[in-house]
């Protein structure tokens, strides 16, 4: 089988499309024949080298975190009723024809529900229900979404606005801040521009009573000047590092920060149930993932590429077969 290999830690370059033998189930297992894989930032960051400590990968590897495809073959002890059906998976690999995971991280894909928008939820759905449910968005009041043309961030804007909040959304670009605005959004802001996070003050009067941080970095610590004090602060973003507040600016103004990357991955059954959720959730099309770019799996390096250089609107995916 063709397979995305990294054999060394470094740029996009290092990807490398490889012929690998085709993985056969153990107990337990299943062997999905891949047709989209999900790509998302942290893929980028982790081809680099960043973050041994906390996702550990052994040279050489399949990068990715799983995708939709259909169940090839089961191992011992698997139902064989899954064998064929449609499925998502979310495990350490995905950039790959075939891929073997454990039963217990598939699910069946509900009918009328597409792939690619399958795969787009598999990692991005999660985290966007998990933080929805940390930020609790309440009716009428003001929510800031961060890197709101992102995979997750575009999900948030939904999100938020069916429970009734207002929502005010931060990109980078006009065609992102247009993508945010067909979302829902009431109102958008650059936050490449100087001054973004007082901007967003005085458009919601006063600042935002929740923030989803989904960028990180220097961006990350602006958009906590657009919390109002005894705000919530939602963070997310792993840009240069992620966002780390000032413990005594976070007690003097009352704010409650939540880090959930820092606290690390939910349990199994969690992520289950917040994945069968997303899915249930775009199958009866009130959730839609904003699919911005699709690559053949021998083009991950430019999926990686444009994540990099953040000029994909949306979601990015490779299209591996079937």
């Amino acid at each position: 089988m063709r397979a995305v290999q990294v054999g060394s830690f470094g740029g996009p370059e290092v990807l490398r499309l490889a012929e690998l033998p085709d993985p056969e189930p153990g107990p337990g297992q299943v062997v999905v024949g891949m047709t989209v894989a999900d790509v998302i930032f942290l893929d980028t960051l982790l081809r680099g080298g960043w973050g041994q400590d906390f996702f550990p990968r052994d040279l050489p590897y399949v990068p990715g975190v799983g995708g939709a495809g259909e169940v090839l073959a089961v191992g011992p002890g698997v139902d064989p009723a899954w064998t064929g059906r449609r499925v998502v998976v979310r495990t350490d690999a995905g950039y790959a024809e075939q891929i073997v995971a454990g039963v217990e991280e598939i699910a069946a894909v509900p009918d009328g529900l597409g792939d690619e928008a399958a795969a787009a939820l598999v990692n991005d759905g999660v985290t966007a229900l998990r933080l929805d449910r940390l930020g609790r968005p309440e009716k009428e009041e003001w929510v800031l979404v961060s890197s709101a043309a992102g995979g997750a961030g575009s999900l948030l804007v939904q999100l938020s606005v069916a429970a009734g909040a207002r929502v005010v959304a931060a990109a980078s670009r006009d065609d992102k801040l247009a993508l945010a605005r067909e979302l829902g959004a009431e109102a958008v802001v650059d936050y490449t521009k100087p001054g973004w996070a007082e901007r967003v003050r005085e458009l919601t009067g006063g600042g935002v009573a929740l923030a989803y941080e989904g960028a990180g970095g220097a961006l990350g610590i602006a958009a906590l000047d657009a919390v109002s004090d005894g705000g919530r602060f939602v963070t997310y973003g792993t840009a240069d590092g992620g966002t780390a507040p000032d413990p005594d600016l976070v007690e003097r103004r009352g704010l409650r920060v939540s880090t959930p990357l820092m606290d690390g991955p939910p349990d199994q059954a969690t992520v289950r149930e917040l994945l069968g959720l997303a899915l249930d959730e775009a199958a009866q099309g009130r959730l839609r993932p904003s699919i911005g770019a699709t690559y053949p799996l021998a083009r991950a390096a430019d999926a990686h590429r444009a994540l990099a250089a953040r000029t994909t609107v949306g979601k990015s995916l490779l299209l591996v077969g079937g």
